[in-house]
């Protein structure tokens, strides 16, 4: 129910205050037609058009990108293998380039499932596995791959679903045994674990291996927080929990700190559409966390966009405007994250968003001069 609030939420707000936004002396925001010399336009801010907008990512890895391209435009898997090899095995980019490996095969099946005169998208994937089994990347996205296959092409609890999980479990052994350091194999598996309800003694054998190999991964705790929140197999008081310990242990530097936010926003409640819950207590020391972790995090941190890209909504929502344009700067461009992506048309939902922190922006005597960078 979680997720059909926020897309009715988002569909209310792209009815009622898009297309544009403007300042009033009032200090209030109201609609505006598009063209109006007074409405607030975010292109004065530098940001990019909304069918500009880069939805495969949360944020910038340009390599990732031209291997993608060539890999997909040529169906030769070789640079993926390369790519994934020189990616550190503990760190946060080479999951995420799992991640996009395996996303893009799935979206290629999807709309090419292939016939009689043509071959299936994705190909690329199974003469990848094919070719070298004992390579530790390709396994993994196949794992990867076959996650996403059944929560894109089923439901859970049917047995389409639960055969391909299946799958997905055996492959996340078959990668595990290929790269015995490797957190990303049982990182795959939380998943497959959230599925198929794995009883919470066996999640946690998984995710203790997860620890013994990378305590401070922030994917991996993503992942483990949604097996723990009230809508799978655990309830909020047991996914705030397991977020404050993992902000309260989380080293200098590390957006773990950011791990309450995320589980606020696994559990909002169905009806919010007024900003007092945004200025509620434990919203603000949510918030405050994240912004403490988006300030001490490396620059190149690949998981600082996941948590500025949940500030925006979340300080948009508490008319934070000001704060909310110093995440947008620094992210504006890619929209690949939540809470954009539990929607059909992620960049039209972000530029609902960045919309109304212009237009609030502005409304509180802002500017582009003004903006910090």
């Amino acid at each position: 129910m979680e997720i059909l609030w926020v897309l009715m939420a988002l569909l209310m707000m792209s009815f009622v205050l898009w297309p544009i936004l403007l300042r009033r002396r009032a200090g209030g925001i109201q609609q505006v037609a598009p063209g109006d010399p007074d409405a607030a336009d975010p292109a004065n801010y530098g940001f990019l058009r909304q069918e500009e907008l880069d939805i495969r990512m949360p944020g910038p890895d340009q390599d990732l990108l031209e291997v993608l391209d060539l890999v997909q435009r040529t169906q030769d898997y070789r640079a993926a293998s390369q790519l994934l090899a020189g990616t550190e095995i503990e760190g946060e980019r080479r999951w995420q380039r799992v991640q996009a490996f395996a996303g893009a095969a799935s979206l290629e099946l999807q709309q090419r499932p292939g016939g009689v005169s043509d071959s299936p998208g994705g190909q690329w994937l199974r003469v990848w596995r094919a070719e070298n089994l004992k390579d530790a990347g390709g396994a993994a996205v196949h794992a990867e791959f076959l996650v996403q296959q059944a929560w894109r092409t089923s439901s859970p609890g049917t047995d389409e679903f639960r055969i391909i999980m299946e799958e997905a479990r055996a492959a996340c052994g078959e990668a595990a045994l290929l790269s015995p350091g490797d957190p990303i194999p049982y990182i795959i598996e939380l998943s497959v674990g959230r599925g198929l309800a794995y009883p919470q003694a066996e999640f946690e054998k998984v995710w203790l291996k997860i620890l013994d190999r990378a305590p401070a991964h922030m994917g991996a705790h993503l992942a483990a927080l949604h097996y723990w929140c009230e809508k799978w197999h655990g309830s909020r008081e047991t996914a705030y929990s397991f977020a404050e310990a993992a902000a309260a242990r989380a080293p200098q530097g590390s957006l773990l700190a950011a791990m309450p936010l995320f589980a606020v926003f696994e559990h909002l409640p169905e009806v919010n559409l007024v900003s007092g819950f945004y200025q509620s207590e434990v919203v603000t020391k949510a918030v405050h966390g994240a912004l403490y972790a988006v300030h001490s995090a490396r620059a190149d941190d690949p998981m600082l966009a996941h948590v500025r890209h949940l500030l925006v909504f979340f300080l948009v929502r508490g008319e934070r405007w000001s704060e909310a344009m110093i995440q947008l700067v620094h992210v504006d461009g890619h929209v690949g994250a939540l809470p954009w992506t539990l929607t059909s048309d992620p960049a039209a939902d972000y530029a609902v968003y960045r919309a109304l922190a212009v237009g609030g922006y502005e409304a509180n005597g802002g500017s582009p001069a003004t903006l910090p960078h």
